[in-house]
């Protein structure tokens, strides 16, 4: 990423979330701990299953008395839906603002260069009265700018950014081993411990009790964790949905995701899994590679 590149990511939503109990709220429900956001810290976390399979994933950010939500635009609406199911009493608003604020992204040496901004995952300051921070899952995706879509174009100029080509940015965090695209297909399909949201930094086994927080505790604490959600480089082929992975003709894992950033659910402790290594689908040959940030 150059560093005087900014992406639009027009398929972000953002979700306000605002009132009395908008903090305890948050922390019944998320799997990161809600107090770790403020002025100067923002979080990535996820809303999971009750049995603690995926749901939602996104990153949360302090603004003024309450908090936006930054997820995947495609999933706004029910991501809105299933939160009001939890309101019940709770004294706070939920706002779908995803037809008034975007969301541009640029690199970390750039967001480096402001007044405050310091080298740490989740790091935020304020760009007048816009937040921007450090991707709080990993550095290498750069910072993240919530604006108001009537003020993106005059901000970005007066920040010498140019506006590129978001396929850019999309290709980096799939040979990061990032899945931000077509979430929705991951939906009740895995844990939320799969999706490797411990490494990105979206669980707190540390905070109280949260929706699907037993069986997260569960198999970390058994060290049940035997399949993660893993990247996939087509060789030659076509993927479908659903279809499984095949290695030594033993399947090792099953494809989620088969546009055009594909992931799939992958047995990585099988012996017959190897990395890099050739694999095969019904219609196609591919390739996993195990990302460098899980250890």
């Amino acid at each position: 990423m150059n560093t005087q590149n900014v992406y639009i990511l027009e398929d972000r939503g953002i979700l306000y979330i605002n009132g009395q109990d908008a903090r305890e709220f948050l922390q019944n429900l998320i799997s990161n701990d809600i107090n770790k956001v403020n002025e100067t810290n923002s979080c990535f976390a996820s809303l999971l299953t009750p049995q603690g399979k995926f749901l939602f994933s996104f990153i949360i950010v302090k603004h003024k008395s309450g908090y936006f939500i930054d997820c995947e635009k495609s999933q706004a609406a029910a991501l809105y839906k299933q939160l009001n199911a939890y309101k019940l009493r709770s004294n706070i608003e939920i706002m779908d603002l995803s037809n008034e604020f975007v969301i541009a992204t640029f690199t970390k040496e750039k967001f480096l260069e402001f007044e405050n901004a310091k080298n740490e995952l989740g790091n935020t300051i304020k760009y007048r009265e816009d937040p921007i921070l450090l991707d709080p899952r990993n550095n290498k995706l750069g910072a993240r700018l919530i604006i108001n879509l009537e003020k993106l174009y005059l901000s970005l100029k007066k920040l010498g950014l140019k506006d590129s080509n978001v396929d850019e940015y999309y290709k980096l965090s799939h040979q990061l081993g990032i899945a931000q695209k077509n979430m929705n297909k991951l939906q009740n399909k895995l844990f939320g411990i799969e999706c490797n949201f411990e490494e990105l930094n979206g669980i707190d086994f540390k905070k109280g009790c949260y929706v699907g927080q037993e069986n997260t505790a569960r198999i970390k604490l058994k060290n049940k964790l035997s399949k993660r959600l893993l990247p996939v480089e087509l060789v030659k082929g076509k993927l479908k949905e659903s279809e499984p992975i095949y290695a030594n003709n033993i399947e090792i894992g099953k494809v989620l995701i088969n546009d055009e950033y594909p992931f799939a659910l992958v047995k990585y402790l099988d012996n017959n899994f190897k990395q890099d290594g050739e694999l095969k689908s019904e219609n196609a040959v591919l390739r996993i590679k195990m990302p460098d940030w899980i250890k």
